[in-house]
């Protein structure tokens, strides 16, 4: 093939790039590195990096590229394992933006652009009683763009309801800019005209394999099991409609042949009743055998069945929330999950009691678990979906994860089990791989972790893969079955397919892509070493956070992910710091912990969401909180001054407040808003003013105690909450503290201010400052003790941040204290109001300290009691106010809740609740309804019971 992208001119195409995507463009060393990160063990640092926005950003970045000679490739989530999602060249991210999607004929068919989540699709099509059909493990990570570019299967789909059995059709751009949708006839037929010569040799190649019987029979054989090396050449013998070769072309071809900005899927049921076993073998051979004795079962009686081995279940064992059961698993047993599915729930009883009788032979080393609860065989699924990160969570120091996995007809199943397991003595992996897959399927997953520093290791991993290539393809297997060809299996495509069906592929890629610009060395390469070139460097940083893999499961959570880094760049950035302070690139590496000040640190929102997450429940806010904390020595003075005078504090706050709202009634809200923004934007330290902000509290707090009232509380309200009352366009504009006085006494409930309230925190804004937490958290425990008649009362705290860290201050001192969340106390106390529900539609916003507590059910119940309709907000995890960031740091606020208002007006919310007035400020700044806590509402609806 001619490289002609040798000659490359990046420089033209930045400085060209950025008048088609502007302020999108990349290519500090920083966002270079970090955006290029993806899930595989290979290190690709762009040379520059852009995230496009549409089609016709996509279209002239093409024909720019081929202008300048610079190879592209294109990224969706970097879920993928293989290599086929980096870049040295020009790195295209589509992601953000490209979330759209369209249900078609009730549910028969559903059109997704490249950036939807497989897992948000599946949402879209449940009360259809729908799904799509791929189903891979990393389904709630992986983009639409990965899953049809991998052909990636999963679970329960096998080779049945995969992308290539379930397309319909797709939308297209290729490299000479022409954008092709396949399911539109005027474009199709426009496109017969005008590309006759890319039409013609597609044909030609059907002829050709039609041709030769030897060859046809070949390729229909080995599609009949999982099969991603190389291209979809069973496209050309599936089908003789030009149209269907084209569409199905594209499955698997790893943005190697044109970019696919949006397909459309025919829709599989998703059967109501599912039953799963779970069962445990005494050896890894026994449930090879299992495996065997299964599959000739109908694929009705059986969707999954699903093979972890001993060293699997070894990894997950001692994690917080895997079944007991897993720790007294007998060594070298190897588990199947198996699982059954109907819209009859007999059928699903039947066929579970058929899954037994026909195992029955096998020997089992502990009782077969069976289970139609979806909380139980969820939590079996979990263990299964989380493996990979978790037995790469188990490496050694400075070891990367490799990742294969192989496919075999299933009379062969047992000898490719027994060939890993040989191959893992042969090179000393035995120790530290790992065997699992979709065994229904003949599909095998193995983790090893190589330290690739080590000469020998790496020898042996080099060695590993490229045996493993001609051994399972002397068997008839498939050396890639779902994960894609990448990198990492394309010097091996000729291996395992011949030359013959390998000139075929070449032929494939030089129609679409003559220049080879698009993603060169992914599927066709002619460097044989490319497998085993520009490995990761896994520098060790904090314990915390050595055991990311980089695999992005966290990323949907994370509120900066569009804006600056996500938890596993933020990792793989301090692993760069590192490794280029080792290596004495200082300069570098002081570029590096510069940059990090603003990309992982200030616009890190220290939500802990991503830890939700992780499979291994890494938590990389602490990476923040501890570099603030490092850094909090600059502020210490001045925040002592402001502890000791949280009294003056909160008046001055006030003052600001009714300045802000002075000011607003002269110019308006909006007005004050943007010029506030344009001078921070050239004095940081000057704060932000969204543009709906709250006005000056003024509402004069005093016990309110009957002696009618046969209960007490004691109502802790927060500094934020005695500073702050409802903005004027509110519903309603009381003090919070005035509705929860009024819900009390409904109640009859006496409510009692802790002593001194004025000059109270619980702390949470001095958590950078071990001296104040010190000095803060025994006074103000004992207060609430006293306050509380020793303990006595609930204590209840109307910020669910601020309640978040008494609680926990709470536990460390080993506190008798009742503490409680204003929602979780309004939950209680409402069996004694008399509540109607209202006709209006509900939107929840729950608070991220409210979901890390365990209790945030308790405000949705309250909405639910108030209305019949009523969502949780789903287009953010977290609103990235953060406390004061919603004023020194906007831009993750207004990024993370950019969508919230489409959001509202696509469930037709007309009410918005929440636990927390700061993020409240942000809410109600970006969207047309009002946003108040769950107390308004509960006030409003309900009344004295009689």
């Amino acid at each position: 093939m001619e490289l002609k992208w040798k000659e490359a001119n990046y420089e033209e195409f930045i400085q060209k790039a950025k008048k088609i995507a502007k302020d999108r463009v990349f290519n500090s060393y920083l966002l270079r590195y970090a955006y290029g990160i993806d899930a595989s063990c290979y290190r690709y640092i762009p040379q520059v990096v852009v995230k496009v926005a549409n089609e016709t950003e996509v279209i002239e970045l093409i024909h720019l590229a081929k202008k300048c000679k610079t190879p592209i490739t294109f990224k969706a989530a970097g879920s993928s394992l293989s290599g086929q999602c980096c870049s040295d060249s020009v790195l295209i991210i589509a992601n953000d933006g490209w979330k759209d999607y369209k249900i078609l004929k009730n549910a028969d068919k559903i059109t997704l652009q490249c950036g939807v989540i497989g897992s948000d699709a599946n949402k879209y099509l449940q009360p259809y009683g729908k799904k799509i059909g791929p189903d891979p493990a990393t389904i709630a990570t992986a983009l639409i763009g990965g899953i049809l570019n991998n052909n990636a299967s999963g679970m329960c789909c096998g080779v049945y309801q995969n992308s290539y059995q379930t397309i319909d059709s797709l939308r297209v751009i290729l490299m000479d800019g022409t954008l092709l949708d396949t399911s539109d006839e005027v474009s199709f037929s426009k496109f017969l005209n005008t590309h006759k010569d890319l039409v013609n040799g597609l044909l030609d190649i059907r002829n050709e394999i039609y041709k030769d019987d030897e060859l046809k029979k070949l390729i229909e054989k080995k599609f009949k099991i999982k099969n991603t090396t190389g291209y979809s050449i069973n496209s050309f013998v599936d089908f003789s409609d030009i149209r269907d070769i084209i569409n199905h072309i594209f499955i698997g071809s790893e943005g190697t042949l044109g970019f696919v900005s949006e397909v459309t899927y025919n829709c599989v049921d998703d059967p109501k009743f599912k039953g799963c076993a779970l069962m445990f073998f005494e050896t890894l051979e026994d449930a090879s055998r299992a495996v065997v004795a299964i599959n000739p079962l109908d694929k009705k009686e059986v969707v999954a069945a699903e093979m972890m081995d001993y060293a699997c279940l070894k990894s997950v064992a001692n994690l917080s929330n895997v079944p007991e059961f897993l720790k007294n698993v007998k060594e070298g047993a190897t588990c199947l999950l198996l699982q059954t599915q109907s819209s009859d729930e007999k059928i699903v009883d039947r066929n579970l009691k058929v899954i037994k009788q026909t195992l029955k032979d096998i020997p089992v080393c502990m009782p077969t678990l069976i289970s139609k609860d979806p909380n139980e065989y969820n939590s079996w699924w979990a263990i299964r979906k989380g493996i990979l990160p978790i037995a790469a969570g188990a490496r050694k120091s400075k070891s990367v994860v490799i990742v294969e996995d192989v496919c075999f007809e299933i009379d062969k199943f047992c000898d490719g089990v027994i060939m890993l397991k040989n191959l893992f003595k042969r090179y000393g992996f035995e120790n530290n791989g790992v065997i699992f897959g979709h065994a229904l399927s003949g599909n095998l997953h193995f983790v090893i972790t190589p330290d690739l520093s080590d000469k020998n290791e790496y020898e042996n991993f080099s060695n590993l893969v490229k045996d493993m290539a001609y051994e399972t393809a002397n068997m008839g297997g498939s050396i890639k079955a779902e994960h894609g060809t990448g990198r990492m299996v394309a010097p091996f495509v000729e291996v395992e397919w011949g030359k013959k069906a390998y000139e075929i592929n070449k032929k494939v890629k030089e129609l679409f892509d003559k220049e080879f610009l698009l993603n060169p060395d992914v599927i066709i390469t002619d460097d044989p070493q490319i497998y085993k070139k520009n490995m990761k460097v896994m520098s060790q940083i904090d314990d915390l956070f050595n055991l990311c893999m980089e695999c992005g499961a966290c990323e949907r959570n994370c509120p900066s992910k569009n804006i600056t880094l996500t938890p596993r760049q933020r990792i793989g950035v301090l692993r760069e710091q590192q490794r280029a302070l080792e290596d004495g690139d200082i300069k570098l590496s002081d570029e590096l912990k510069k940059g990090f000040e603003y990309y992982g640190a200030e616009t890190c929102a220290a939500c802990s969401m991503c830890e939700d997450l992780c499979p291994l429940s890494i938590d990389t806010a602490k990476i923040a909180l501890s570099l603030r904390k490092a850094a909090s020595d600059k502020t210490l003075n001045l925040a002592n001054k402001i502890y000791n005078n949280i009294d003056k504090t909160v008046k001055i706050a006030k003052f600001a407040l009714k300045t802000d709202e002075l000011a607003s009634k002269v110019i308006g809200e909006k007005n004050i808003s943007k010029i506030t923004s344009a001078i921070h934007s050239k004095i940081p330290m000057f704060p932000y003013a969204p543009s709906v902000m709250p006005r000056a509290n003024t509402y004069e707090l005093k016990s309110q105690i009957s002696s009618q009232n046969q209960t007490s509380v004691v109502y802790f309200t927060t500094c934020i909450n005695r500073g702050f009352a409802p903005n004027k366009k509110m519903r309603d504009t009381r003090a919070l503290q005035e509705v929860f006085e009024s819900l009390c006494k409904k109640a009859n409930v006496n409510v009692i201010y802790p002593q001194d309230l004025d000059r109270l925190c619980c702390g949470m804004g001095f958590v950078n400052y071990d001296s104040i937490q010190k000095q803060n958290q025994d006074k103000f425990l004992d207060i609430l003790l006293k306050a509380s008649n020793g303990g006595k009362y609930d204590i209840v705290i109307d910020h669910s941040a601020c309640f978040y860290h008494t609680l926990k201050m709470a536990a460390k001192q080993n506190s008798s204290l009742k503490i409680l969340d204003i929602s979780e106390f309004l939950y209680k106390i409402s069996s004694n109001l008399d509540i109607k529900k209202i006709d209006e539609t509900i939107i929840v916003h729950k608070q991220c300290e409210l979901k890390k507590s365990g209790k945030s059910d308790y405000i949705e119940k309250l909405a639910k009691m108030c209305s019949n309709s009523v969502f949780d907000i789903e287009s953010f995890a977290c609103c990235g106010f953060a406390g004061d960031k919603g004023f020194f740091t906007p831009e993750l606020n207004l990024s993370a809740t950019k969508n919230l208002s489409k959001e509202i007006k696509f469930k037709a919310a007309t009410i918005g609740v929440s636990s927390s007035s700061s993020c409240e400020v942000g809410l109600n700044s970006q969207s047309d309804i009002s946003f108040q806590s769950i107390a308004y509402l509960l006030d409003r609806c309900s009344s004295k019971k009689h």
